[in-house]
């Protein structure tokens, strides 16, 4: 979006001048395609601190910094999992109304969009944050839909919109572009377009019901993608 490698991120400058104070907000927010303003908060040097800190430091430097006036939407891209409470800060503290997960058809995706619900499920009623649906984002595994619509409606939400996969993304990345300026008028562009629509337009926000981890095997089991303990036996047998 910024047409670079990558942004430095506000811990980053922060450690380079000795602390968050000493920066400038236009140091860390830059304008992308469209004028979208990017901020990246940036973690510490891995296996030393937390890395959810950056996010609880980038959000709390740009309020008290005026960053978040005259703005349509604010988007906060997270780690697929609620590791620590650092990373749910956004939704503990209000500052997320709306949580979108971004999944796929993987046994292990799946697993983190649970715990994404639980997470969400903990803050719900304190915070008033709301779950808006699952994204898949597609891995053209079997039945995927048909998975990710059903974990879906176990977890009181719904498959907001199916992203099919397409290596146009890989070559909108390697040119530091998104799909939608680098190829608008693709197939991929359009369905990030109607994602878009259907995130505004969306009014079905829910309290989400998480699974155990028996009942999400169980239902790959259902849809033929994980093998019952009696038929993996009988396998092993032959």
């Amino acid at each position: 979006m910024l047409h670079s490698k990558a942004q430095t991120t506000v811990l980053h400058l922060a450690a380079e001048r000795g602390s968050v104070e000493d920066l400038e907000l236009h140091e860390v927010m830059l304008k992308g395609f469209r004028d979208v303003k990017c901020v990246e908060s940036g973690g510490p040097e891995p296996g030393v601190g937390c890395a959810g800190r950056g996010i609880i430091t980038a959000i709390n430097f740009l309020e008290e910094n005026g960053a978040y006036t005259d703005l349509d939407f604010v988007s906060y891209d997270v780690l697929g999992d609620v590791v620590c409470g650092g990373f749910a800060m956004p939704i503990r503290e209000g500052k997320a109304q709306e949580i979108y997960i971004v999944t796929s058809g993987e046994m292990m995706a799946m697993y983190a969009a649970n715990n994404i619900a639980r997470g969400v499920l903990k803050y719900a009623h304190s915070g008033g944050v709301r779950l808006g649906g699952l994204i898949c984002n597609s891995r053209n595994t079997d039945r995927e839909i048909e998975l990710i619509e059903t974990l879906a409606k176990r977890l009181n939400t719904q498959m907001i919109h199916y992203v099919p996969r397409d290596n146009i993304v890989q070559h909108a990345e390697l040119r530091r572009m998104t799909v939608n300026e680098y190829a608008p008028d693709s197939k991929q562009a359009n369905e990030y377009r109607a994602l878009a629509k259907k995130i505004i337009n969306n009014r079905n926000l829910t309290i989400p019901t998480p699974i155990e981890m028996e009942e999400l095997e169980e239902l790959l089991i259902e849809f033929g993608i994980l093998e019952s303990e009696e038929n993996a036996a009988k396998m092993l047998a032959k």
